[in-house]
């Protein structure tokens, strides 16, 4: 006969089991510095989902935009401490515990985005992407194109001369300063998040961000002109602790796949925009100014095979050799 206190323990029972598979789910954070409007964060909402999908719920993944979990630098520590599991990060930042990955960040090394997009597929950069992981411990899921880095300022730009004193804002890591010295530029190193007012207050005279960038930062609406010196082909790692990945046991491939085909569709997506945003600006009244960029190449080029630089020479070299 089924008693009423054989009832009781069969529902206590299924309540502890039912705890147990809560507890068995756990979610995972992601976070970067970039707006919840940008498709870097779209794509990153959608590995949660296919993370969820993947690991038959055992996972999902909250997305902190905005330097909601603290600003690049402070990310990147997070990640080696395990306190948050995947980040994007720029490649300087990589390049802080490899030199030579930051290659791609350095003005002019990449001829395009074609150039760009080998590369990344290329037995030169999974050799340096592992020689990252040995040093940092954190693995590399994925690159996702970011953007030609062009010149916003309050006049034209159209050769290295215009670049003399200009006061212009940089992030605060070498290869974002090669190219204002190599012009006569005095770079200043500012936080992301304080560019906008610096420009608008007069505190520096000029930035260098991606067309997406400039727009959804609008600083279309504190500078006159976007120069399109395409200097630097930009580009963000997805990357992820290698305290989280030893906690997943098998489930870590299926959080990098999940990374890594969110992911997939973004670097395209950028390219369509940067096409499109040419004609909007200048539907704001933005003056926007083709630049002979060769010039700047010039100026530039001796200072990417000196000994100043965090490569050598065999790895500029097969860099260059790769083809679109």
């Amino acid at each position: 006969m089924f008693t009423f206190k054989q009832a009781v323990f069969g529902a206590a029972c299924l309540s502890a089991f039912g705890a147990t598979a809560g507890v068995a789910q756990e979610t995972l954070r992601f976070g970067h510095v970039y707006e919840a409007s940008t498709p870097y964060h779209a794509a990153m909402v959608n590995a949660a989902e296919l993370l969820e999908a993947k690991t038959d719920g055992r996972y999902t993944m909250e997305v902190f935009p905005a330097s909601q979990l603290g600003k690049e630098a402070a990310l990147n520590e997070a990640l080696s401490l395990g306190t948050v599991d995947a980040i994007y990060t720029g490649v300087a930042f990589l390049g802080q515990s490899y030199g030579p990955i930051s290659i791609s960040d350095y003005p002019f090394t990449m001829r395009s985005f074609e150039h760009w997009k080998a590369y990344v597929n290329s037995d030169l950069f999974d050799e340096m992407a592992g020689e990252y992981k040995n040093i940092s411990g954190n693995t590399i899921a994925t690159m996702t194109y970011y953007g030609a880095r062009h010149v916003t300022s309050n006049k034209p730009i159209l050769a290295p001369a215009d670049m003399d004193g200009l006061k212009i804002r940089t992030p605060n890591a070498p290869a974002y300063q090669m190219f204002p010295k190599a012009t006569g530029a005095n770079p200043t190193p500012m936080a992301f998040a304080e560019v906008y007012l610096a420009l608008q207050q007069g505190v520096v005279d000029a930035q260098e961000n991606p067309l997406p960038t400039i727009q959804f930062k609008k600083f279309y609406e504190v500078q006159s002109n976007i120069n399109l010196t395409g200097h630097i082909t930009n580009s963000l790692a997805v990357v992820v602790s290698p305290v989280t990945l030893g906690k997943m046991g098998d489930d870590g491939q299926l959080l990098l796949d999940a990374l890594a085909e969110a992911a997939a569709a973004t670097s395209e997506e950028i390219v369509q925009s940067e096409a499109e945003l040419v004609s909007w600006f200048r539907d704001q009244g933005v003056n926007v100014n083709e630049v002979d960029r060769a010039p700047f190449m010039a100026a530039v080029s001796p200072m990417l095979t000196s000994g100043n630089v965090p490569w050598d020479k065999e790895i500029f070299e097969r860099l260059q050799a790769i083809q679109e």
